[in-house]
């Protein structure tokens, strides 16, 4: 039998996550900076919890988890040899894994809702499962670290994201492109082209325009329903180029007539002059009119963030937006709440691909003591005990074995230092050591080994 993992999943080696730990690490620190608590929620919702959040093209990518025990014994077989799909799949599969953290959170908001002091702010650092086709920068299980404040209209709410997105990806030294729209913006368009009913169809085919091109993107309209005179109206949006400024006065023509279409233009202007004034010059922030992102419970500002490092993945690494009552199809209507997302799997490729992952000296065995036998060892497990206190990161090899065996070990594992302690360091009170980069060898006590130390 050949082992392997599932399509889409990974197995992490030693190295690997200590490099994704600095990513956490990061993340975390600028999170909890901003005044966010941490939270968790269970690896599984209920179905109906997570189904008709995302849209029809999330929903057919939520990973379904099969009743225990006899999971057919409610289906009848008219509905099983009639193949009827989506009723057999609800009456076998009750619980499905998450697909995001936000709708999650929603439901941790509502059903703790008496617990929490609004406005709440939570990160969650947790994975999720997208059944999605695995290729490169995309994965079926994955790890996402989430910021949401709920309870509150403010837009310094969104103007904070944009803050923390240019903290972390300074710290992680990645200049980055954060690109922001508006739904409303993109429910004016929808509006002012005759296509109001049509505005899910119009945002998820533009949300691709980069992706595919103009011309596959028409093509998708129109196999969703778009009059061919919806979609001439469209496309001066899509077409036009210049810088945000250039781009705010042409939605102010181009929305005129639509009330929602001055809100949006309002709504995102007042971030992005505010937000300007507060982020460093790595982040270059952009208005991206054709920006949409495909999850249905956006109503306001979003954002999608891209790493500007030449040859790194072009796929969004972080990504967000305002929802105005996604608690109120949990029975809590009315609660505003704003958020983003950091795809740690994402920067993780970014961060390899720029080689821009620090040493990481300190998350290893910095030490190693060689076992020359019992009563070595036993001598030895003090000095461990000692550097282990100090802050040191310090292993005894478990077995007497061959040098040769001990020292192969503390190659391959990365280990600076190998300390050698036999009879006559003993009786001496002094270490041997030998630095396994220059090959320099030397004799110390204790305190000595632990002042050289970085």
């Amino acid at each position: 039998m050949k082992l392997n993992t599932p399509k889409g999943t990974r197995d992490f080696s030693p190295a690997e996550m200590v490099r994704r730990n600095y990513i956490f690490d990061t993340v975390k620190s600028v999170f909890k900076k901003y005044g966010y608590q941490p939270i968790e929620t269970p690896a599984m919702e209920n179905s109906e919890t997570l189904m008709g959040k995302y849209g029809d093209e999330g929903d057919r990518l939520i990973f379904k988890i099969l009743n225990s025990g006899d999971f057919l014994k409610d289906v009848s077989d008219e509905k099983l040899n009639g193949r009827l799909i989506s009723e057999v799949s609800n009456l076998i599969s009750e619980k499905a894994l998450r697909y995001d953290l936000t709708v999650p959170f929603a439901r941790y908001v509502v059903q703790h809702r008496n617990e929490i002091t609004f406005p709440f702010k939570r990160y969650q650092v947790q994975p999720v499962w997208r059944a999605d086709r695995p290729q490169k920068g995309r994965y079926r299980e994955f790890y996402q670290c989430d910021i949401d404040v709920i309870g509150s209209d403010s837009l310094l709410n969104e103007v904070e994201m944009v803050q923390v997105v240019d903290e972390v990806f300074s710290k992680l030294n990645v200049p980055v492109t954060v690109k922001i729209n508006n739904r409303k913006l993109l429910a004016a368009i929808a509006e002012v082209i005759g296509a109001p009913d049509a505005f899910v169809d119009i945002t998820v085919a533009l949300d691709k325009l980069d992706k595919i091109g103009e011309e596959k993107v028409i093509i998708e309209l129109k196999e969703r329903g778009i009059s061919d005179a919806s979609t001439e109206k469209l496309l001066p949006l899509m077409r036009f180029q210049g810088n945000t400024s250039d781009k705010l006065e042409f939605l102010k023509t181009y929305l005129a007539s639509s009330e929602i279409g001055q809100k949006g233009i309002a709504e995102v202007s007042e971030v992005l002059k505010t937000a300007q004034k507060l982020i460093s010059n790595k982040t270059v922030l952009e208005l991206d009119l054709t920006l949409a992102r495909g999850l249905n419970y956006y109503t306001g500002a979003i954002f999608e963030v891209r790493s500007n490092i030449e040859g790194t993945l072009s796929s969004s690494i972080s990504g967000g937006g305002r929802y105005d009552d996604l608690t109120g199809i949990f029975g809590m209507p009315n609660v505003s709440g704003v958020g983003i997302s950091f795809g740690a799997d994402r920067i993780y490729d970014v961060l390899q691909e720029a080689n821009l992952f620090p040493e990481f000296t300190s998350d290893n065995t910095q030490v190693f003591f060689v076992n020359f036998g019992a009563q070595e060892a036993n001598y030895c497990l003090g000095l461990v005990k000692q550097l282990r206190e100090a802050g040191v990161n310090t292993e005894l090899y478990p077995d007497k074995a061959k040098m040769q065996k001990q020292m192969t070990y503390a190659n391959n594992n990365g280990i600076p230092f190998v300390a050698m302690v036999g009879t006559q360091e003993m009786e001496s009170g002094k270490i041997g050591l030998k630095n396994m980069v220059t090959g320099e060898q030397s004799s110390l006590t204790i305190s000595e080994l632990i002042s050289i130390i970085p």
